[in-house]
């Protein structure tokens, strides 16, 4: 069967990169049959302007263990000529944070309100009955919701993402439950149509979930005014030939455009000399950063609290953090990081967030060091929320006791790609690398209760980042020298850097956690979302254990 993407490419003859040229493929469409949409006296999608004050997403708490929310997903054409998405409430909030407690659960009502795609364009049947998850079969439209970090379940109506798709005009109910032992941190969500990612993602489509409690972890974010950051990247606005300088993206900050070649930045508003709680989302399809925080050009401690949802040093069994300190914070696309920062002082003259220029490799994208945002100072507290004092003590921690554990198998993984470029593979040793199909068997098969050391390298000559769902992994060397215990953190995204065509692959060690409740099918992929469209993904299948309450058998899905 042709997959998505290849219609797309011969349609239009295109002969490079194939997850990239959907994205062109639904500017043409959006210009061609959302002209309505685009034209419309409200805005589905609207956007701030160059330069802007950044301003915090809307807020949604649970109650009584529930967050009960209604998410319908728009697209329009800005001036520019760029593809919108956004996920928008009844009431009008776009891609609020959504904030629950572990234990708590995500009800989510999801409404497609895209205008369905002509008759003409490409559509492909992704499901059979025993796996279909609203619809069966995915067209140029289709969107779903990916709870990022979350160790949540794949099974359907929750965090399923291989067989849900959710067509213009339907709706489809999500019930995702969050682990009474969830880290308290940041996590985040985003649709996830394999071939469809990177272009909704660029659209904007995404939004912070905050798993509260995490004072109660590390007391020292206690009472402190703490401030939601979401990087976005965009289609580049302007474009000159043979451009050595142009970015491969344009980037945004709370939607707060960061525009190529004039860089002019967006604006936060801090207290001087007053501590926040920066808790930041690298919510970009592709691009890489790396977060210095520079008042009058000199780099400023960086408090680091979590990374990918789960605070520093907190699983040890003492459920008590510790602060590391940094002068910058490399954050892949996917990555999260918290931490403490301390305003500039009134009489500071050039205060930056900025992110530094990134090394992706030869066949990498360009991604140069440029402004985020100005910090502008004043003698007014920030009109911020501040996070809750310490209460009630930490709640058990998902992954504690994972760094002493036996292995009981290991793994070797590695990305590659085709001499053009054009097809991407992520592949375990010894197998033909293949590139994802939802039809395709499980690339690797384990049991729940397992521990696994796997070594994934990259073979490619560019950047590619690792990532798996529903569960995280310990960091254990890079390039073969282990990470110190004190410096091994838990992630469920991490850069592999690329190879320079000689010598060793570049890799890394991780150990893998499948003792948690997950069973089921899902999948692990580069999230570099144009490699992930182009085929670099695959599917895990957790077996339950012999004698558990569900199925040996991998989960049925229904819609």
């Amino acid at each position: 069967m042709i997959r998505l993407r290849e219609k797309f490419c011969q349609s239009a003859n295109f002969g490079e990169r194939a997850g990239r040229w959907i994205r062109f493929f639904f500017v043409l469409v959006a210009a061609a049959f959302l002209a309505t949409e685009a034209s419309a006296s409200t805005d589905p999608c609207p956007r701030p302007a160059v330069g802007s004050i950044v301003v915090p997403p809307p807020d949604l708490y649970s109650a009584s263990g529930v967050l009960t929310v209604a998410f319908d997903y728009y697209t329009t054409v800005d001036e520019a000529g760029h593809t919108l998405f956004c996920f928008v409430t009844p009431g009008g909030q776009q891609s609020p944070t959504l904030h629950v407690n572990p234990g708590d659960t995500i009800k989510l009502t999801l409404t497609n309100m895209v205008p369905a795609p002509p008759g003409s364009a490409p559509s492909e049947i992704i499901s059979e009955a025993s796996t279909h998850c609203g619809s069966a079969i995915m067209t140029i439209t289709s969107v779903n919701l990916h709870f990022h970090g979350t160790n949540t379940s794949p099974r359907c109506h929750s965090d399923e993402v291989v067989h849900t798709m959710v067509n213009s005009g339907k709706t489809f109910v999500y019930n995702v439950k969050i682990p009474a032992d969830e880290p308290p941190g940041l996590y985040w969500y985003h649709p996830h149509i394999h071939g469809l990612a990177e272009g909704a993602v660029q659209g904007g489509a995404s939004g912070a979930i905050e798993v509260e409690g995490i004072s109660n972890v590390q007391p020292a974010v206690g009472g402190l005014p703490e401030r939601f950051l979401l990087i976005r990247d965009q289609l580049i606005t302007h474009r000159k030939p043979n451009d050595a300088a142009r970015p491969a993206w344009d980037v945004s900050l709370n939607y707060v455009p960061i525009l190529y070649p004039n860089y002019k930045p967006s604006i936060i508003e801090m207290q001087a000399g007053a501590q926040e709680f920066w808790r930041v989302t690298n919510a970009s399809a592709d691009t890489i950063m790396d977060l210095q925080l520079l008042y009058d050009g000199t780099a400023q401690p960086l408090q680091l609290v979590a990374l990918d949802g789960v605070p520093i040093n907190s699983q040890d069994g003492r459920r008590q953090g510790t602060i590391e300190t940094q002068t910058d914070i490399f954050l892949p696309p996917a990555s999260r990081a918290e931490f403490i920062v301390t305003g500039p002082q009134s009489h500071a003259v050039n205060a930056v967030l900025q992110t530094r220029a990134i090394d992706t490799g030869p066949l990498g994208d360009n991604d140069p060091t440029r402004p985020l945002a100005i910090i502008r100072a004043s003698d007014k507290p920030a009109a911020l929320p501040r996070t809750p004092m310490p209460h009630g003590g930490a709640n058990a921690q998902r992954f504690e006791g994972l760094a002493d554990a036996v292995p009981t198998a290991r793994r070797r993984i590695y990305f590659s790609e085709n001499k053009a470029g054009t097809k991407l593979f992520i592949t375990v040793a010894g197998a033909k690398p293949t590139a994802f199909d939802a039809a395709n068997p499980p690339a690797i098969t384990t049991q729940q209760g397992a521990v696994e050391d796997w070594t994934i390298e990259n073979r490619a000559t560019e950047m590619h980042v690792f990532h798996i769902h529903q569960i995280h992994f310990l960091l254990l060397e890079v390039n073969g020298v282990p990470v110190q215990a004190a410096q091994r953190q838990f992630y469920d995204t991490y850069p592999v850097t690329y190879w320079s065509g000689t010598g060793p692959y570049p890799n890394i060690k991780v150990r893998m956690d499948f003792r948690g409740p997950v069973t089921g099918d899902f999948v692990y992929h580069c999230h570099i979302l144009g490699h992930e469209d182009a085929g670099m993904m695959a599917i895990i299948r957790v077996l339950p254990k012999p004698n558990h309450a569900e199925s040996r058998s991998a989960p049925a899905h229904h819609a």
